[in-house]
């Protein structure tokens, strides 16, 4: 049986990390997200972003904490996260950064991977690191015992991609795990939100 966090889709996970900065609507969430270009990373629509909070708050993951109306607008009905949801994030990240075999859920988890402290992000990549060299090396080898049994390159051409692409993950991830570990590389939440952070929040909720 799955539990919640895997029941969890990286739209429900982005939307709880959303929360974790404040209180929102859904519109509110929308219009951030949009503004953010989270659209690269999960499809934003009024209604998958709708019936993705209806669940979480099912899920007991986020709570309505009131209803408002400003002038001839629509009621909006204002959501906070629980402490289920807030650990549900951290959970979530830590399951999904060293895997390998699911790239939509990684590229979320590396968006909120500053949820988590830098050293027990480093460590879940690592993890990634051994997967992916791993891997690299099995396809390495497949590749070239089909070259040995005559199997002619144009079959093969996906096979010489995919080596071509884990090659390229492991020489970023090697450069990240490198700033990583510099000091001076910032991490974390900011204590302090800056005047673009506040000017982005307040155009959200017009």
């Amino acid at each position: 049986m799955k539990d919640a966090i895997d029941r969890l889709t990286p739209l429900g996970l982005m939307v709880i990390a959303l929360l974790g900065e404040g209180d929102m609507h859904p519109y509110e969430m929308i219009r951030l997200m949009r503004m953010r270009r989270d659209d690269r990373l999960v499809a934003i629509t009024n209604g998958t972003v709708y019936h993705t909070v209806g669940r979480l708050e099912r899920a007991g993951l986020v709570a309505e904490v009131g209803v408002d109306r400003e002038g001839n607008r629509p009621e909006r009905t204002t959501y906070t996260v629980t402490d289920a949801g807030a650990r549900t994030v951290g959970e979530w990240v830590r399951r999904e950064l060293p895997r390998i075999d699911r790239p939509a859920e990684f590229r979320v988890a590396l968006a909120e991977a500053h949820n988590l402290e830098r050293d027990e992000v480093v460590a879940l990549l690592m993890t990634r690191r051994d997967a992916l060299e791993t891997a690299q090396a099995a396809l390495a080898d497949g590749h070239r015992f089909a070259q040995h049994k005559g199997v002619p390159e144009q079959y093969l051409l996906e096979v010489d991609r995919d080596e071509a692409m884990l090659a390229a993950d492991l020489a970023w991830l090697d450069g990240l795990l490198a700033r990583l570990a510099d000091p001076e590389f910032s991490w974390g939440l900011d204590p302090e939100p800056s005047e673009r952070y506040l000017a982005q929040r307040k155009a959200a909720r017009l």
